[in-house]
């Protein structure tokens, strides 16, 4: 039994192995912890400001990702030819500055939904050329036989630190009312998360500054729009990546759509305060983070690309069924291990698949598909879960699940089966 669990221990966590990983992973997991408070805050802050609105919570979310729906081909043009350093740093102190913002108005009583939505946008930005370098860079620091481990790793930290954010965040708006409110019904106490999330950015900016990024030859200096016909050339023409970007996005267009659907379920239709949604969002990162420790320990990530979406859907059904917030929560884990075994399994098999001149251009690709069906879905999910329109929330959200089976069924005979490398990548 002791030799399983260390043989489980040692497939699980062997990227962490190599020390330069290692502190990128750890720098990481403490930043996201305080990005998670503040995207716990922020959309309490909008459904205080907006009186329970799910329309606004739409909005913002449409301010926040809509850049990538814009920006990020050109994006992925861009990390293929500049130094992912330069990148990052330049993303990380834009987000600084919008989270310093946001901590200061909403600390002086001064923020607005405008405001909110505007530092979204700008965040937005920063993250359409934050997110592709990212996920690009890992085969910087891991050889290709670590990859797959890697990128499950990655989501296991951005799922610790979502759980931990989420869960913090119902202490630190407690805390909040000490520290800057006086009483629990002045917004500055929701200012409190933003502050910490400013101090985390430290540990970041210091391993990006300091990490031995490798050099890269033959950085392109031909046309950005050349560059971005090559990449989308690539994925039109490889089945096996084209079919994984198209499921992955259509299900962000309807049921992964969760930093709508927590919030407003909780806050509207169980009627919770900031403790009981934190725990409700935590939960979720729970079952997140079981996901992707599950993958991490797994050599093939095809396998469970139907079985994730298959998990996701089931349980955004029951969700809907569910009658209280009590019962929700290991529903709620139950949606998070089935959206982070597809998205673990989608992310590894197109990084093991697409050679790496073309890495970052196909990357941003991936994140258009994920992040930039964001704010269509933001709008459709807001809609349809809405108490008020014309299915109400529960029925709304079944339709969300509905609309996912579709496309999954739609797809389910073009997902790849087997994984092939890049040498090796059959085309139409």
């Amino acid at each position: 039994m002791f030799a399983r669990v260390g043989e489980w221990r040692i497939n699980t966590f062997r990227a962490l192995g190599h020390p330069n990983y290692r502190r990128y992973w750890l720098s990481q997991l403490l930043s996201l912890v305080g990005s998670w408070m503040q995207t716990t805050a922020q959309q309490y802050l909008v459904l205080e400001l907006s009186g329970g609105s799910s329309a606004a919570l739409g909005y913002v979310t449409v301010a926040q990702f809509m850049p990538s729906l814009l920006l990020s081909l050109f994006a992925g043009a861009i990390v293929d030819r500049v130094p992912r350093r330069r990148v990052l740093l330049t993303t990380q102190m834009v987000l600084l500055a919008t989270a310093l913002t946001l901590a200061v108005t909403t600390h002086l009583g001064v923020v607005s939904l405008p405001l909110v939505m505007g530092l979204a946008f700008v965040s937005g930005c920063a993250n359409a050329f934050d997110m592709p370098a990212r996920q690009s860079m890992v085969v910087d620091f891991v050889p290709r036989e670590a990859v797959s481990n890697a990128v499950a790793l990655n989501s296991l930290s951005f799922n610790v630190s979502r759980t931990l954010g989420q869960a913090l965040f119902g202490v630190v708006a407690v805390l909040g009312i000490q520290l800057l409110a006086g009483d629990a019904t002045n917004i500055a106490r929701l200012a409190f998360p933003f502050y910490l999330n400013v101090a985390s950015f430290g540990a970041v900016l210091y391993v990006i500054t300091t990490l031995p990024f490798p050099a890269r030859p033959g950085l392109e200096r031909g046309k950005v729009s050349d560059d971005i016909r090559e990449g989308l050339r690539y994925v039109r023409s490889t089945p096996a990546v084209r079919n994984v970007m198209l499921l992955v996005g259509l299900l962000s267009l309807t049921v992964i759509n969760f930093n709508i659907i927590i919030p407003y379920f909780a806050r509207v239709v169980y009627g919770e305060r900031e403790a009981a949604f934190g725990l409700l969002s935590a939960f979720f990162g729970v079952g997140a983070m079981g996901g992707a420790l599950w993958q991490a320990s797994k050599p093939n990530p095809v396998r469970n690309l139907r079985y994730g979406s298959v998990i996701l859907i089931v349980s955004t059904v029951a969700l809907a069924l569910t009658p209280g917030s009590l019962l929700a929560a290991p529903v709620l884990a139950a949606c998070g291990f089935g959206m982070l075994t597809l998205l673990v399994s989608a992310n590894s098999t197109v990084q093991l698949t697409i050679p790496d001149h073309l890495r970052g251009r196909v990357m941003s690709l991936y994140s258009f598909v994920l992040v930039g069906m964001g704010p269509p879905g933001a709008l459709l999910s807001s809609a349809l879960i809405n108490k008020d329109g014309p299915l109400g929330s529960r029925w709304g959200l079944i339709v969300l699940a509905a609309l996912g089976l579709i496309s999954l069924l739609a797809l389910w005979r073009r997902l790849p089966r087997v994984l092939v490398g890049p040498e090796a990548v059959p085309a139409d």
